[in-house]
């Protein structure tokens, strides 16, 4: 036999969630063919068969939490279909049969609970059957265990005394009954745990924002003049985004704080500038990451760009194009937004947010009121490890790039 093991899901990654077994039990399946799908907060991929051979078991059921190295399933290699079962002789059957009865509780109950639900039981001290189930096929999930100990019913391990006051003992108020006009979906585990992280960022981080506004003028001429040439040479449309990352860059490079972390007592500072992109999908918000954005042109900025945000929309990224990226940017300005303070991807110290291009009347270096596409820009950032200084001075550099664009070619 051999066994459906959870893959390496990628950096920080720990848990996915079944969201579709590909194949049924008793099903033939070829070497690296999908068998199932597995969701995390970062990407959707899919886990292939090991071997040629049968899917004998299928041991998590869909919408059950599952950790890495966790066993899927079971797969008997080498076998064509469940028709070799059949074949065999009756007195080997029979054995088999007699046998089922003898199977322990235990073994009874093994298929009912994932590895992560199991250890949750065990370090509880609960009793499996005494906890709803909500899962396929009356299956246990991490969050049916997780509801079961917020009611306060893991009495077994220590019931409230009669001095324990009403607030700590009072359980959490069941989820309301929906109206008429209502319908009631359950979160994905993409948008549970998009909610959870971003929890954690702000519990975590000493989040501040600093904003500044950038005339958008002289990039928007030199894009008008050179777009043509720029889309017949390079085959891919010269967009502001290229602009945006090489002068984050820039000022990354000058105030390195932003594209550090912090590590427990620690400073990680990272001489490499992998920039990550916000990409809204139909499923959430993804931050794929351009590698080493620093060594490219700005022609593959914008390609990559393009190439990313396509696959991201469709589910098609792979794991590492969605970890490691040390500063992130994201462009709300494509859904019309005029100012917004933008939350950190942590374990990042930054991040940089877009706007929408609006004309203003504003007063030019002569004193005079002039109408410029001017544009907010936000940067938030981790106020344990990034000063107001260095936060306020690197977004005065960003708009200083982007305000005049030859400071990106030579540098300054």
């Amino acid at each position: 036999m051999t066994q459906i093991i959870v893959p390496t899901l990628g950096e920080s990654v720990a848990e996915a969630t079944v969201s579709q077994w590909l194949k049924k039990e008793g099903e033939a399946v070829k070497a690296d063919e999908p068998v199932v799908e597995l969701e995390t907060d970062k990407v959707t991929l899919e886990v292939g068969a090991p071997a040629d051979g049968v899917i004998v078991k299928i041991a998590v059921g869909e919408g059950e939490s599952v950790e890495v190295g966790a066993i899927l399933g079971i797969l008997e290699a080498g076998a064509v279909a469940n028709d070799t079962k059949k074949a065999d002789a009756p007195a080997a059957a029979a054995p088999a049969k007699a046998a089922a009865p003898e199977k322990t509780a235990e073994a009874v109950d093994a298929p009912k609970l994932s590895p992560a639900v199991r250890k949750m039981i065990n370090d509880n001290n609960l009793d499996a059957s005494k906890i709803p189930a909500s899962g396929k096929d009356g299956r246990l999930s991490k969050e049916d265990v997780q509801n079961y100990l917020a009611k306060g019913a893991a009495g077994a391990k220590s019931a409230p005394t009669p001095q324990t006051s009403p607030a700590m003992a009072a359980a959490p108020a069941k989820p309301r009954e929906i109206g008429p006009r209502e319908e009631r979906v359950k979160m994905t585990k993409l948008r549970q745990v998009i909610a959870r992280r971003l929890k954690e960022a702000q519990n975590t981080a000493a989040m501040l924002t600093t904003f500044n506004e950038v005339d958008m003028g002289p990039v928007m001429a030199l894009r008008n003049e050179y777009k043509d040439v720029f889309e017949k040479k390079h085959g891919i449309k010269l967009g502001f985004m290229s602009f945006f990352v090489k002068a984050v860059i820039q000022a990354l490079k000058d105030f390195p704080a932003l594209n550090a972390e912090i590590s427990g007592d620690d400073i990680i500072y990272k001489n490499y500038y992998d920039i990550g992109v916000a990409v809204s999908t139909p499923q959430g918000l993804v931050v794929p990451v351009l590698r080493d954005a620093d060594q490219m042109s700005m022609a593959e900025i914008e390609a990559k760009i393009v190439d990313l945000g396509a696959r991201a929309r469709d589910g098609k990224l792979s794991m590492d194009e969605m970890v490691g990226g040390t500063y992130t940017i994201t462009n709300g300005g494509v859904f019309g937004s005029l100012m917004s303070t933008p939350i950190l991807n942590t374990p990042q110290s930054g991040i940089l947010g877009m706007h929408s291009i609006q004309k203003r009347p504003v007063v030019d270096k002569s004193g005079a009121i002039v109408v410029k596409p001017m544009m907010y820009l936000a940067q938030s950032y981790d106020h344990r490890i990034v000063d107001g200084r260095e936060a306020v001075s690197s977004l005065v550099r960003v708009k200083q790039a982007i305000e005049d664009p030859q400071r990106l070619l030579l540098d300054v």
